[in-house]
């Protein structure tokens, strides 16, 4: 199996040209499934990996996280980037404490957000969550390892889709050390233009988590990588409960016929 260092050497140099699709597992079968079927990379997902625990989004430990992540890159062989939500923490130094745990786990690289889980106010502050990005990439640096650091804007998604806020706060935590930008809810060819071009040299993921646009699109709009969040949890969830409900409905089990069967995915796991 590769090395920590193969796998962060691998996950920087996707980044440097063209555009790849990192997928989202939310335990070790599905990143193994996905690492098997010639994927690249793999990043985890906080909100798959909540549900497998019967839980909401963000309602996940550090330590809890901190296991999955140890749990799922040392799974597969190619670069696993963790969705490390807010560092589980509010204070830049607290960030870096927690992030310095994460560098241990395998990963090759992880996350920083800037939503505040405060619904009257969703973001941090600007200025505080570009220095809690700047702990992040102090605590990589120290650690030694050279981890890709992403910084992501929420706004999109919390109730606050300003593109020219999402872009002032996206060039500053590239100037507070983030390697990878991040702005999940883009979904205008304009909107999503307008922040590759802003942000450029440096590259951009897009979240892809419904039928909107396409890799090649996305490529062609200067786009470097490509996830889905918790889409790939949500469409697993989502034939578990129609299988289970026309049991429960109707007594019948014909989702059942189109299945894969278990001969397989055993083959699939040996």
């Amino acid at each position: 199996m590769a090395t920590s260092s193969d796998r962060v050497r691998a996950f920087r140099q996707l980044h440097e040209a063209g555009c790849f699709v990192i997928p989202n597992p939310w335990d070790v079968g599905s990143a193994r499934l996905l690492a098997r079927l010639g994927f690249r990379a793999l990043a985890t997902t906080s909100s798959g990996f909540a549900w497998s625990l019967g839980r909401a989004d963000n309602h996940v430990t550090r330590d809890e996280c901190l296991a999955h992540l140890r749990a799922v890159s040392g799974s597969v062989d190619i670069p696993v980037s963790a969705d490390f939500e807010g560092g589980f923490a509010v204070e830049p130094e607290a960030v870096a404490a927690n992030v310095g745990a994460a560098t241990t786990t395998g990963i090759a690289g992880l996350s920083i957000e800037d939503s505040s889980g405060d619904e009257q106010n969703p973001l941090f502050d600007a200025t505080l969550a570009a220095e809690r990005v700047r702990a992040a990439r102090q605590a990589i640096d120290a650690s030694g390892t050279e981890l890709v650091l992403t910084g992501r804007s929420e706004g999109f998604i919390v109730g606050r889709p300003d593109l020219g806020e999402t872009i002032r706060r996206l060039t500053a935590y590239a100037e507070a050390g983030a390697d990878c930008l991040y702005a999940p809810g883009l979904r205008s060819p304009s909107d999503i233009e307008a922040v590759v071009h802003a942000l450029a040299p440096k590259p951009v993921n897009v979240l892809v988590g419904s039928d909107f646009t396409t890799v090649s699109a996305l490529a062609a709009m200067g786009v470097r990588r490509i996830s889905v969040g918790g889409a790939l949890a949500r469409v697993a969830f989502s034939g578990f409960i129609a299988a289970a409900t026309e049991i429960a409905d109707q007594g019948t089990f014909t989702r059942f016929a189109t299945d894969v069967s278990s001969a397989d995915l055993d083959g699939s796991f040996r």
